[in-house]
């Protein structure tokens, strides 16, 4: 009894601090690698917001995170500009991102049911490409779709920049692994046994199981065609179809000969944020509906 109680009372007598001890660190590590991250890609956001609050003189002459005195001037100057023209590169921009994120959405959506729910000859040769295409960097496709573009006479055109964002092989892979969870087998067979076609079947009975993955498609394209720089910049040469990101690039390649273009660029930056922000406010909601949907269900 004595040899067996005895290594209960050692673990007894170690205090419970020393204990925790590894397990603390094991938490505290990742935790603290996360932050560090995240202040790595919050600090260059933070100081644009800053800079775009500085006059020009407060801007070239200091460097801190004190906020400046010349944000409304900033502002008034950069919506001046032009004669509006960073209000046409805002239209443009949305353009681009909300048609083709609302195009892209439809089609990844419609690509991934008909990959997870039906059995064709080439499914899976089809979703490999797909992947392929996830793996596939989108700049090196940049100049094909130029070349492409050019062929059908499209090339300076909105839809030079529209269509190459319709198809999104990360969407379509999203969608397939979300439809393959959420949409049941029994569901879609018990339709079909109603005399649902398999049309009213997608948009009546998946659809609104595939919302939120719809939502994540939504917004991940909006973001990055929102963002993108190189496809715009290669297919427009018309500044008045610019979009938000080669519109401020034009603005610091003419700040080399005049300065004042860097603080218009700065608050442009600063503004191009706040509609992605609102985006993901807005779009949060229905990520929570889910999760609410799926307690009250289990």
């Amino acid at each position: 009894m004595s040899a067996a109680t005895a290594p209960e009372a050692t673990r007894a007598a170690t205090p419970r601090a020393a204990r925790r001890g590894p397990a603390r660190t094991t938490r505290v590590l990742p935790t603290a690698v996360l932050l560090l991250g995240a202040l790595y890609c919050l600090v260059p956001v933070a100081w644009v917001l800053v800079a775009s609050t500085k006059s020009r003189g407060e801007l070239f002459s200091t460097f801190t995170f004190a906020p400046g005195t010349g944000l409304l001037e900033n502002l008034s100057d950069l919506f001046a500009y032009g004669d509006g023209q960073f209000l046409t590169w805002c239209a443009n921009s949305l353009l681009y991102a909300g048609a083709g994120a609302v195009l892209s959405t439809l089609v990844s959506t419609m690509s991934g049911y008909a990959l997870a729910k039906f059995r064709f000859p080439g499914r899976d040769a089809i979703f490999y490409a797909v992947l392929g295409g996830v793996l596939l960097p989108g700049i090196t496709l940049a100049i094909p779709q130029y070349l492409i573009m050019s062929e059908l006479g499209l090339v300076g055109s909105h839809w030079s920049v529209l269509l190459p964002s319709i198809i999104s092989p990360f969407g379509i892979y999203l969608s397939r692994v979300y439809a393959a969870a959420a949409v049941p087998e029994e569901v879609v067979e018990a339709a079909r046994i109603d005399g649902a076609g398999e049309w009213r079947t997608f948009t009546s009975v998946a659809v609104p199981m595939l919302v939120p993955g719809m939502v994540t498609v939504f917004m991940l394209q909006f973001v990055g065609i929102w963002n993108n720089f190189l496809l715009p910049f290669i297919m427009l040469s018309d500044e008045r179809r610019y979009p938000l990101t080669v519109g401020l690039y034009s603005l610091l390649s003419k700040g080399s000969g005049e300065p004042a273009l860097y603080s218009l660029a700065i608050v442009g930056a600063a503004v191009s944020i706040v509609p992605l922000i609102a985006l993901v406010l807005f779009l949060q909601r229905f990520w929570r509906l889910d999760l609410i949907s799926g307690g009250l269900k289990g």
